[in-house]
């Protein structure tokens, strides 16, 4: 399992790291995303979808559980699923579809959903640390 760590110490810079993520992304790539509240999920996941070419606002589904954008070089499927109450949800929505689609897909809170995730995808943590300032991130990427 290769681990790539990166630092950055602004929203925009975390942004950055996201775009230039999505312009390398191939279809069928899947992402999970981890952090706690208010850590910078959106903002990475804003980049990620401006590096697709994706213009439209993109912002947390978390009442729908995934949103679809397809006006980018792929389709961009952005799952939010912190508040999901049981893994047939999941099924429900046709998740399979999503996952071993032509597009990339941006799962947050992907730990609840764990026995369902393909072996194969990006694992994206990103941690504050306070002591370092107020917007330093580390951001680990483990590619599984």
């Amino acid at each position: 399992m290769k681990e790539t760590i990166y630092e950055t110490f602004s929203p925009e810079e975390t942004r950055a790291l996201g775009k230039k993520l999505g312009e390398t992304a191939q279809p069928g790539e899947i992402y999970t995303l981890n952090g706690d509240l208010g850590v910078g999920k959106t903002v990475f996941t804003q980049g990620i979808a401006e590096g697709l070419g994706i213009t439209e606002a993109v912002s947390s589904p978390t009442f729908t559980i995934v949103q679809v954008y397809e006006d980018g070089r792929m389709p961009f499927y952005h799952f939010d699923v912190y508040r999901i109450g049981d893994i047939e949800e999941m099924d429900e929505i046709g998740y399979e579809d999503y996952f071993y689609g032509d597009g990339l897909c941006m799962i947050e809170w992907a730990g609840l959903i764990e026995e369902i995730l393909p072996e194969k995808r990006h694992d994206v943590t990103i941690e504050k640390e306070l002591e370092r300032g107020f917007d330093y991130r580390r951001i680990t990427i483990r590619e599984r």
